[in-house]
């Protein structure tokens, strides 16, 4: 398969087709996935670093090898009142 990092695709929407005009490396007949960009989400500047900091937190645990089965987690999580 062949893979390449790329920006974002942007298309309209004409006469119910999508109409897409952005140039391309990718050889002729290969298969993309499109999907809906939902813009973003709400959160204020402090939310996002909260979130950004706590997942670099988790990352670096997980690279430490402090992991557990989604399993494991889910019969944690089930088990809290």
């Amino acid at each position: 398969m062949y893979t390449e990092p790329m920006s974002n695709l942007r298309a309209r929407v004409k006469g119910g087709r999508l109409i897409l005009d952005q140039p391309t490396t990718l050889p002729d007949g290969t298969t993309l996935d499109l999907v809906l960009d939902d813009e973003g989400d709400d959160l204020t500047q402090q939310e996002r670093k909260v979130l950004d900091d706590a997942i670099a937190r988790s990352w670096d645990s997980a690279k430490a090898g402090k992991v557990i089965s989604a399993q494991e987690l889910l019969r944690e999580l089930r088990s809290r009142p």
